[in-house]
């Protein structure tokens, strides 16, 4: 199987000797044809791998803005079949931008995993991260996936030791998601000097790129977790630029806010030049 859409962007960044840009948005917030919009406008701005986020009604890992942002969404009606059509879309136009499918295990199992396995593949979704769908249990998601060439993106965090490490990376591709702070999204700020150790044994056993987000809001955090990382994710700041357009009625102004935080932290990311 030839180089896939995420291995294309990780080696792209390596070329230019930089960090990528992990951007996240909450598909069906403030609606389904805003949300396209800022896949554009994102794609435009800098972001190399683009997150989808799936509306869920028990999201325990996302903070408040991303809570709110899976409400709305959820208000609007948006299914996970409307996330896929979304990505569908996109890709008509992109064939080269990576998409990942972020959310939980319940509307995946709801849809039956061959059947999301099968649609996200003819989607053209690169892969996903299933939040609380951990390496014992994703064995039959994994073998689907296997076939389609999509990738298990796993997540690691601050208490992951390196016994840990090693299972979290058993059948992971693509990347790994170092979660850096103890809590949910948004939630305060991460220290790049407490994580970099870990981020360097998390790659060390992985033998994957590792992102590094939770807690990365501006540019100035985004270049500091350059250092350390070989991407920045970042979700919460977009997604509460879709919260103010949803609370002004102003949802065409969604999209540029978006991918005017994107330039902002791709000029920060890019200023900080990798070996």
């Amino acid at each position: 199987m030839g180089r896939t859409r995420i291995e294309g962007a990780f080696a792209e960044a390596r070329r230019d000797n930089r960090a990528v840009l992990v951007a996240y948005l909450m598909a069906g917030d403030p609606d389904l044809e805003t949300s396209y919009a800022a896949l554009c406008a994102l794609r435009d701005n800098g972001a190399d791998i683009i997150e989808l986020g799936a509306p869920f009604t028990d999201p325990m890992a996302d903070g408040a803005a991303i809570q709110k942002a899976g409400l709305r969404a959820l208000a609007n009606g948006t299914k996970l079949t409307d996330v896929i059509a979304l990505a569908a879309r996109f890709r008509k136009d992109d064939q080269t931008t990576p998409l990942i499918l972020m959310g939980y295990a319940n509307p995946v199992h709801s849809m039956g995993y061959e059947t999301f396995a099968d649609a996200a593949a003819t989607a053209g979704i690169d892969g996903s991260i299933i939040v609380d769908l951990p390496p014992e249990e994703d064995a039959p998601l994994r073998e689907l996936y296997t076939r389609h060439g999509l990738s298990v993106i796993r997540l690691a965090t601050p208490t992951t030791d390196e016994h840990r490490a090693a299972k979290v990376s058993e059948g992971a591709s693509g990347f790994i998601y170092f979660v850096a702070v103890t809590g949910v999204t948004g939630a305060g700020s991460a220290d790049p000097a407490a994580i970099a150790g870990q981020v360097a044994m998390v790659k060390r056993v992985s033998g994957l790129p590792v992102c590094v987000g939770f807690g990365v809001k501006s540019g100035a955090q985004a270049a500091e977790m350059a250092k350390i990382a070989d991407g920045v994710v970042v979700g919460s700041a977009f997604v509460e630029k879709a919260g103010d357009a949803h609370a002004t009625g102003r949802f065409k102004a969604a999209a540029p806010a978006m991918g005017a935080l994107a330039r902002e932290l791709r000029v920060a990311i890019d200023s900080v030049r990798k070996a």
